[in-house]
């Protein structure tokens, strides 16, 4: 008897686990100590970049080192490269980002609010929001900064709406279905109801 594998393993998806695109690393790295630039210790830097994959996060870590620090990849090395967990991923919370990112006219800064389960999703979202409304590709957007909003600092009209204990939303359009296989009917001689005002 064929022992059945587990989803992970299969391929299927995992019931109940929400799957991001993007995740968050932290990087550390640092100038290679050298004979030209001295072998005292150079200064140790820590950068929390979110990417696919571990090999995109080295990438945009030595592209915001050059730009930050004067450190290219040829003449720095990484230290440390781990990815970054939720403490809470059932909980739902107001993820606020920081971000900036280049047009074909300019550079323009901007603040988004999203509510998910955990930051990784927040950005995932930020990033396709950011690419269907702005036409921002993903190495067009550079992630300032990313925090928790306590529910009295909220901005943004859309997250407000789902703020407080009585958020209600009606059931427009309901399709009764039958309870089980016996009673379902090829044809039936009257319209469905969908439609329920009460």
């Amino acid at each position: 008897m064929a022992v059945p594998k587990a989803p992970e393993q299969s391929g299927m998806p995992e019931q109940g686990v929400v799957h991001c695109k993007y995740h968050q690393y932290q990087v550390v790295g640092r100038l290679k100590p050298s004979a030209q630039y001295g072998t005292r210790k150079s200064d140790i830097f820590k950068m929390n970049v979110f990417a696919p994959n571990k090999i995109v996060a080295k990438s945009r870590f030595w592209y915001y080192m050059s730009m930050l620090n004067r450190v290219k990849k040829a003449n720095g090395e990484i230290l440390q490269i781990n990815e970054v967990f939720e403490k809470k991923p059932q909980t739902v919370s107001t993820y606020g980002i920081w971000m900036r990112y280049d047009s074909r006219t300019g550079h323009h800064n901007m603040y988004r609010e999203y509510r998910h389960v955990s930051i990784n999703n927040a950005v995932s979202k930020m990033y396709q929001d950011v690419a269907a409304r702005h036409r921002s590709r993903f190495s067009n957007v550079q992630i300032v900064r990313t925090g928790q909003v306590p529910s009295s600092l909220v901005r943004k009209t859309s997250t407000t709406d789902y703020l407080g204990n009585k958020v209600a939303f009606p059931l427009t359009h309901r399709v009764i279905r039958p309870s089980s296989k016996t009673f379902k009917k090829t044809f039936v001689a009257r319209r469905p109801r969908t439609c329920f005002d009460h």
